[in-house]
C-alpha cells in the first residue's frame, strides 16, 4: 500500500491507509453520520480489508457529530431501500432476527483484534449506536464538546451492538446501568474521569491528538504490543495466578524471539 491509499469509499465509510496507520472515516455529516445496515456492512468490510502492515486504526467522523446513532428511517414501515424494515424483522422468527443482529454486530467486533490498536476520535454527539461504535475501540480521544448517550431504552430497545461489555468494564455496573437506563448525556469531563476517554482536547486539536497517539503506539516493536494487548484484554477473565502464568508464557515467547530461538 502506498501512503494515503484509499482502499474504498462507500455507504458513508471511507478507509485510507498510510503505512502502519489506517483511518476509517464516517462520511455522512449531513445526517450527523447516522448509522444503517449498509454502513455497518461497510465497517465490517473495512476490518476485513486492512493490509497486514496496519498496526493502528483511527476511527473518525466528518462534521460536527461523531454519530447521532441509528438512522430513524429503520423504524419506518418502508425502512431502507433494499433492506428489511426493523419492524418487519421484529415480526419474523426469533432465530432469523438474532442472526441478522449478529451480522450487524460484526461491524463493532473487529476493532479489538490483538494485531491492531484502535483509537476513536470523537467529537460532538455520539448517541446510541454512535456511543457503541466509540466503545468498540481500544482507546478514545474526545473533543471538549463530546456528548455520549445510550438512548436505546427510550425507544423501548436495549443496546445490542456490543457496547454493554466495554461500558461495564470501563465505568462499572452501577454507573453503566444508570447511563443506559436514563439515557442521559455524558460530557467530556465525566468521560475522562470515569475512564470512558483517555484524553480530552479542544475540537481543533482532535485530529492531531489522534495522529500523535497513533505515532506513539507504533514506536514500540509490533510483537511486544500485540502480546501486551492480549495480556491486558484477557486479564479481567483470568485469576491472579492465571494472569501470572500468562505473563510468564508471553515473556518467554518474546525472549525466545529476541534471542533468535523462537519455535
Amino acid at each position: 500500500m502506498t501512503s494515503l491509499d484509499t482502499v474504498f469509499d462507500k455507504d458513508g465509510v471511507r478507509l485510507t491507509v498510510d503505512d502502519a496507520v489506517a483511518t476509517v472515516t464516517l462520511t455522512n455529516p449531513a445526517k450527523r453520520n447516522a448509522q444503517s445496515p449498509a454502513l455497518w456492512r461497510a465497517l465490517t468490510e473495512a476490518g476485513r480489508a486492512l493490509p497486514g502492515s496496519v498496526r493502528v486504526v483511527v476511527l473518525r467522523a466528518e462534521g460536527v457529530s461523531f454519530s447521532a446513532g441509528l438512522d430513524r428511517q429503520a423504524f419506518t414501515p418502508e425502512g431502507f431501500d433494499g433492506e428489511p424494515s426493523f419492524l418487519d424483522m421484529g415480526r419474523g422468527p426469533e432465530a432469523e432476527l438474532e442472526a441478522v443482529i449478529a451480522e450487524y454486530q460484526e461491524a463493532f467486533t473487529w476493532w479489538r483484534r490483538n494485531d491492531i490498536v484502535s483509537i476513536a476520535a470523537v467529537q460532538g454527539h455520539a448517541i446510541g449506536a454512535g456511543f457503541q461504535l466509540a466503545l468498540a475501540c481500544d482507546l478514545r480521544i474526545v473533543a471538549e464538546d463530546v456528548q455520549f448517550a445510550m438512548r436505546e431504552t427510550s425507544l423501548g430497545l436495549v443496546p445490542d451492538l456490543t457496547g454493554t461489555h466495554p461500558l461495564v468494564h470501563l465505568v462499572g455496573y452501577a454507573r453503566a446501568l444508570e447511563i443506559c437506563a436514563t439515557g442521559r448525556f455524558v460530557h467530556a469531563a465525566e468521560a475522562e474521569r470515569t475512564g470512558l476517554a483517555n484524553l480530552v482536547v479542544p475540537a481543533a486539536d482532535l485530529e492531531g491528538a489522534a495522529r500523535d497517539l497513533a505515532g506513539a503506539l507504533i514506536a514500540a516493536p509490533r510483537d511486544a504490543v500485540i502480546e501486551t494487548k492480549a495480556l491486558l484484554s484477557g486479564a479481567v477473565s483470568r485469576t491472579y495466578e492465571e494472569q501470572r502464568a500468562a505473563e510468564r508464557a508471553a515473556q518467554g515467547r518474546r525472549l525466545r524471539d529476541l534471542s533468535g530461538t523462537a519455535d
